[in-house]
């Protein structure tokens, strides 16, 4: 058997670091409220991410919950409240929110999306299925509830049924690059990776496409041994600051799809 190249073994080094040191797979449960959160199944909901325990992190909740405190059925105190709350760190807190949203806003699907994400994050799929499919109303079906259903079947290792969402979502919104970004990494999930290679390049090139939907497709070509354009691809998108909790996010779910 030869020896590896140096040149290889360099590359592969590079890559290495390079995914080390970015989100990788983001996989969003739902929530996206915000066109330009097309992460997929992420950890932080919506916008761009924040350390927890950061001073930012920190001012965020502090700020939503005057809001909040104000008035505790204002949806829009509800949505931000939580939001900075998740991206504290704050679960228990976070989760307590978006109840008594539900409660005060039964028909809000956007809050109910929310809440169903966040039950999600903490391993409680089958309340948040629950959640989101009594938010659902098959005559006028709304996409982002399918995509956070979705998000939860893949976390659960039902790809075959996530993928029956995603697919009857891009009939509702086509080409829309989250969806796309979920799919790809649903069949990342499941170890098919030329169909996950190809559903992110289109999602890549689309309008709204954001960098973690690059990031992503950074992944799948370096797993399949494309070194060279996954480093071109991955550089160009390197954020160090989200890097921490989702190269956790990923490990956890790996984990799951090898078990």
């Amino acid at each position: 058997m030869h020896a590896p190249r140096t040149g290889s073994v360099k590359r592969r080094s590079r890559l290495n670091a390079t995914l080390l040191a970015m989100t990788a797979v983001v996989l969003l449960a739902g929530c996206a409220s915000n066109k330009s959160n097309t992460g997929t199944h992420s950890p932080a909901t919506g916008g761009h991410y924040t350390t927890p325990g950061s001073g930012s992190a920190r001012a965020a909740v502090t700020k939503w919950s005057k809001a909040y405190e104000k008035d505790r059925k204002n949806r829009t105190a509800i949505l931000g409240y939580s939001n900075a709350l998740s991206q504290n760190g704050q679960m228990p807190q976070a989760m307590a929110v978006l109840r008594g949203g539900v409660i005060a806003h039964p028909k809000d699907r956007e809050i109910a999306s929310a809440y169903g994400k966040v039950l999600a994050m903490n391993g409680r799929f089958s309340e948040a299925l629950n959640v989101l499919q009594g938010a659902q109303q098959p005559a006028t079906p709304d996409w982002k509830l399918m995509s956070a259903q979705a998000a939860i079947y893949d976390q659960t290792g039902e790809h075959a049924k996530a993928r029956s969402l995603y697919k009857q979502a891009l009939k509702i919104a086509p080409d829309d690059p989250t969806l796309l970004n979920n799919l790809g990494l649903s069949y990342l999930l499941s170890n098919e990776l030329p169909d996950a290679e190809y559903t992110l390049r289109r999602a890549s090139t689309l309008p709204g496409a954001d960098s973690r939907v690059r990031q992503n497709l950074a992944l799948v070509l370096g797993i399949q041994g494309k070194y060279d354009e996954a480093i071109q691809v991955a550089q160009a998108e390197l954020d160090p600051r989200q890097a921490q909790a989702n190269i956790a996010y990923l490990q956890e779910m790996m984990k799951k799809r090898q078990g």
